[in-house]
């Protein structure tokens, strides 16, 4: 029978036939290198703001928003009002790299929220439609500019798929960059967290630097993620983002900053360098900045401009219909201060999970920045021989100052911080912020007489499995999350800015359960039960 026959066929019948008849010729037809959809057999149909409709009837709380990719959720009116402009106008869909109206009102509003350090003098580069092709134009941009090749590159980085991109990534198949530490608490590479961790990795990163035998001449730039999505929703620490810049800057590096996942507001601030107040000199968007269609661009300082015409094209880099999405994306996320509230509710959640899940054993930590939240599934038991694990085995290292003065390229963070506090006048305001057993652990840095921090307890073993039933539990409760970290043992949220209070509790509510659930079944809950929710009304 025809395929189009077959679908006919299927859509006179119930919900669900046609539902598992699509599902079955996608696992039929597609690529074995699929990934979302092995662990989310859903078929979206419909889809509006923070929910999804599938072909069954079921319905869905999004928080994958297209691995960040959807700041205003699905279909939001503005994006869709911005589309239908462009298409009633009659204007071209696709022109390469030509001049038009469309353009010139996307990079007008564009630099409107860029660091102002960079704004003033900055110049664009449309890519290819993916962020992969944006940061593979960073590195050539840095690399023409410099004369050098190497680039130094962070564990657990995610960039993208092509070549490049994977190289500098942290799962490269091949060493061809540097890589160096990036600050963590859980599972701090040496074994203190907190700011006594990430000084020792700035430390690690200016002797590699500055020793002349240590193999590594002086690169072409440094790539960083301020916040490592993939990697296990990992924010850097902003004195340590602070010190990289320093290091850059007074070694004559280009630092480029990926702000492909943490860009448009996500993070509690517009884009994550804010937080910390430097000005990369080179940043790489792509996802939200298209308004939830392909677009990818890289934003520089004008003095790298040295490109040859032609040094990096494509031929998708001229998309009216997501030019046009991404200004009303970008005008609606900055005139509504949504990347504002995307902090104060974002902590809000954070500390909620904190305080339901914190006293699971299964529970490694819950983390995040914003609307980037990350919950480390763990195995109850130390890992290493005898009950050591391998922080436990890392030997003090002494203790160092840290100087958070200004340098080149940084600059003055703007009043108050983004993310912080919860808003009284919101429902989620009385959220738990109270200190949790169990929950996110803070390793400190050196006491005021200098004493170094000893090891900071062993994190437990990566739990995957564990991270798959929570994945399912919640798909099977109408809500969707994404894996990320190290072993893939992080339950992700990335949901949209424009979630209400209402519609976030609902999400708390059901991952809790989810995890719960899971906790029971593997027999992990550890001292203290999570506590059971109904799913708030949406």
């Amino acid at each position: 029978m025809a395929v189009t026959e077959s679908l006919a066929e299927e859509a006179h019948g119930p919900a669900g036939a046609v539902h598992e008849g699509i599902l079955r010729r996608q696992s039929a037809r597609e690529s074995s290198a699929r990934t979302y959809a092995r662990a989310l057999p859903i078929v979206p149909v419909r889809a509006r703001g923070l929910t999804i409709e599938g072909a069954d009837g079921r319905r869905y709380l999004d928080c994958l928003s297209g691995a960040g990719t959807l700041a205003l959720g699905h279909n939001h009116p503005v994006v869709l009002e911005a589309v239908r402009q462009v298409l009633d106008s009659g204007a071209p869909l696709s022109v390469l790299d030509l001049a038009t109206p469309v353009k010139d009102a996307f990079i007008t509003e564009l630099f409107q929220t860029l660091p102002p350090d960079l704004a003033g003098r900055a110049r664009v580069q449309f890519c290819g439609p993916a962020g992969t092709d944006a940061v593979e134009a960073a590195l050539k941009l840095v690399r023409a500019a410099t004369g050098r090749t190497g680039v130094l590159a962070f564990t657990g980085a995610y960039h993208g798929m092509t070549a490049g991109a994977l190289a500098v990534s942290g799962g490269a198949p091949e060493v061809q960059v540097a890589r160096l530490p990036y600050p963590q608490d859980y599972r701090c590479p040496f074994g203190v967290g907190g700011p006594h961790g990430a000084e020792l990795a700035a430390r690690w990163t200016e002797s590699l630097l500055d020793d002349p035998k240590s193999g590594v001449p002086l690169p072409a730039g440094m790539i960083l993620e301020p916040v490592q999505g993939e990697g296990g929703v990992l924010p850097a620490p902003d004195d340590w983002l602070r010190r990289m810049r320093r290091v850059t800057a007074d070694r004559s590096i280009p630092l480029i900053a990926d702000e492909i996942q943490t860009g448009v507001g996500r993070t509690g601030a517009f884009w994550a360098v804010d937080h910390s107040g430097i000005t990369p000199d080179v940043m790489v968007l792509s996802k939200a900045v298209g308004g939830s269609l392909p677009l990818a661009v890289i934003v520089y300082r004008d003095d790298l401009d040295l490109w040859r015409p032609g040094a990096h094209a494509g031929t998708f880099r001229g998309n009216q219909l997501a030019m046009a999405a991404g200004t009303a994306t970008l005008a609606f996320v900055r005139e509504n201060g949504l990347a504002e509230r995307a902090g104060r509710l974002g902590a809000r959640m954070t500390e909620r999970l904190r305080a339901d899940l914190g006293g699971l054993a299964c529970v490694g930590e819950v983390r995040g920045r914003g609307l980037m939240i990350g919950v480390e599934m763990v195995r109850p038991e130390p890992d290493g021989p005898d009950g050591e694990g391998p922080a436990a085995r890392v030997p003090e290292a002494a203790a160092g100052g840290w100087s958070a003065g200004r340098g080149a390229g940084v600059r003055r963070p703007g009043e108050g911080s983004a993310g912080q506090g919860p808003d009284a006048a919101s429902p989620l305001g009385a959220w738990s912020a109270g200190p949790v057993p169990g929950a996110a652990r803070t390793a400190g840095g050196p006491d005021p007489h200098g004493t170094p921090p000893g090891p900071a307890p062993a994190p437990r073993p990566a739990a995957p499995e564990l991270a798959r039933a929570v994945q399912r539990e919640c798909l099977r409760r109408g809500l969707i999350v994404e894996l990320g970290g190290r072993h893939s043992c992080v339950v992700r949220l990335l949901p949209p800015l424009t979630i209400s209070d209402e519609q976030a509790a609902a999400v708390v509510d059901r991952l809790t359960d989810a995890v719960g659930a899971v906790a029971r079944e593997d027999g992990t809950r550890g001292p203290h039960a999570a506590r059971g929710h109904d799913p708030a009304p949406l």
